[in-house]
């Protein structure tokens, strides 16, 4: 059995805890007046900086609104109708900065919920193709699991808290007023509604934690049975929960992320995101393995699995790559206005976290774990999969905030601490699950093939 080491469990701790008390931070300095925004884009403009455009903006409506003044009613419509202009932006941009915090949870709450959703997808599908190579892995994979129920629970508390208590700081069609004026929006309030949206969520999150809770099940009883009923049993609610999951996972991914830009979609999104969970997934499995392995607790897995579990890491970020391609390159070749503008936006004021974040997927993978001899090295697999992580974490920071905060982005103070709060959670929430049973599945069919495995 393993031990959940104190340091770990005090490293989480305080993990956690720093990211609570950053987060609290972020939320009490994201409230700025407005004036303060006023003086904020009057002195970007003064440097020249990023948002000089906006602030020269601002610049011509204090002209305009000392043209009142001036002239009086001469030129009064016109100038007023630059005034209320000027305060619109500034109260959008004063939102933009509230929404940063709200934002940057989300958007690190359903990172780590994905890295586990990933997992189990994974784990179903070596148990439904009966492999013969990945059963030794099987209790990381389940402790890993563990994480699912809680970390999907946090990411539609956020949502549904963000348009109810937060001012409609992540999804605009939650906010009534905006639907009132709004005809693409009212055209998806069938789907785009907040009863709606809560109920789904809790079916996928209870269908994903039932699959998660009987396999569990099977496999700690598969260990002390002396048939393979347990396994057969396994067998089939695996085969079923991946024709449930690529159903729920596809409308999860409208729900939770794509629903963000609710003027803009894609088909091939549910798939686009799929493969960002499922590579995250498979590097934590290869992560974890490795950390364990060093503990001297997992001596049965040896660098043949190693180099399977890199080899996934290796073709799953081609398969990102392929889909993020065929995504861009469609939609940015057809140059239909209301589907370009996602990108438009991403290339106007993310283009350095949304082409880095190709570097990260696709050309470091690439050359790191494109030779199979690299794929044995532990050091190597660590290296990568770290680079993959944080790529796919900026993947997720790309979805959501240019929807929410617009070119008001930065990687600071809310992003690190959510960062931190939910890695804190996760390590916890993972290695006290694997405390609860032996590493190793003893009754498994395949156990012994897994054991000998040799590449």
């Amino acid at each position: 059995m393993y031990t959940f080491s104190n340091k770990l469990k005090t490293f989480s701790i305080i993990l956690m805890v720093l990211g609570a008390v950053g987060v609290g931070i972020g939320f009490m300095t994201s409230h700025k007046s407005f004036e303060e925004v006023e003086q904020l884009l009057a002195e970007e403009s003064h440097h020249g900086g990023g948002h000089a455009e906006e602030a020269s903006h601002d610049e011509a409506s204090h002209g305009a609104h000392a043209a009142v003044d001036a002239h009086g009613d001469s030129h009064g419509e016109s100038a007023h109708a630059e005034v209320d202009e000027h305060a619109k932006h500034i109260e959008h941009v004063q939102h933009q900065i509230a929404n940063r915090p709200w934002s940057a949870l989300y958007v690190a709450a359903f990172f780590f919920m994905m890295i586990a959703l990933g997992v189990l997808a994974f784990y179903a599908i070596q148990i439904a193709s009966q492999a013969g190579w990945s059963p030794v892995l099987f209790r990381v994979m389940e402790g890993i699991t563990a994480y699912l129920l809680p970390g999907a629970l946090i990411v539609l508390a956020i949502a549904v808290a963000s348009g109810t208590i937060g001012h409609y700081n992540l999804f605009v069609w939650m906010d009534p007023e905006v639907v009132a004026h709004d005809k693409l929006i009212q055209g998806k309030s069938g789907w785009l509604n907040i009863g709606g949206f809560a109920f789904r969520g809790l079916i996928f999150i209870a269908g994903w934690s039932l699959y998660r809770h009987f396999s569990r099940k099977f496999s700690i009883a598969q260990d002390t049975a002396e048939d393979k009923s347990n396994f057969k049993k396994s067998f089939r609610i695996s085969a079923a929960f991946l024709v449930f999951f690529i159903y729920t996972e596809s409308m999860m991914s409208w729900d939770w992320i794509m629903s963000v830009d609710p003027h803009w979609f894609s088909t091939l999104f549910g798939w686009y995101v799929f493969a960002s969970m499922f590579v995250s997934g498979i590097t934590v499995i290869a992560l974890i393995s490795i950390y364990l392995k060093s503990k001297g607790v997992l001596e049965f897995v040896n660098e043949n699995h190693l180099h399977d579990v890199a080899k996934f890491m290796f073709a799953f970020s081609i398969f990102w790559t392929y889909l993020w391609f065929s995504q861009f390159m469609l939609i940015w070749y057809s140059n239909i206005p209301e589907e370009v503008t996602y990108f438009v936006t991403r290339f106007q004021d993310y283009k350095l976290p949304f082409l880095g974040m190709v570097v990260m997927n696709f050309v470091f993978p690439i050359l790191m774990l494109m030779n199979a001899d690299y794929k044995r090295i532990p050091w190597f697999v660590v290296m990568a999969g770290l680079v993959i992580l944080f790529g796919h974490y900026i993947d997720i920071f790309n979805m959501i905030m240019p929807a929410t905060v617009g070119d008001r982005w930065f990687i600071g103070l809310p992003e690190i601490s959510s960062v931190l709060l939910f890695a804190g959670l996760f390590i916890f929430v993972v290695f006290t699950a694997l405390t609860k049973a032996p590493l190793l599945v003893k009754g498994y069919p395949f156990r012994k093939e897994s054991e000998d495995f040799h590449y």
